[in-house]
């Protein structure tokens, strides 16, 4: 997995983005080969996490950010 610049601009760590990702509560495959993880950071703020699916199956982060409330509904059990 490799992250983008981009996806640093709302101040997640990139420790912060891996840690979501690995331990994702919650994924979602999204149109536009776009995969949303719900996950975690290394203090337990939710994160929501975007990466785009590669051809060569890679993924490249290009969002993260605290976990907006529209996203709550894809958590189990919430």
């Amino acid at each position: 997995m490799d992250i983008h610049s981009s996806a640093l601009k709302h101040g997640v760590s990139v420790e912060d983005i891996e840690h979501a990702v690995q331990n994702a509560m919650a994924i979602d495959d999204l149109d536009d080969d776009l995969r949303l993880y719900l996950g975690a950071d290394r203090k337990g703020d939710l994160l929501e996490v975007v990466a785009i699916i590669r051809r060569e199956l890679s993924e490249l982060v290009i969002h993260a950010m605290p976990m907006r409330s529209k996203y709550r509904h894809l958590i189990p059990g919430e």
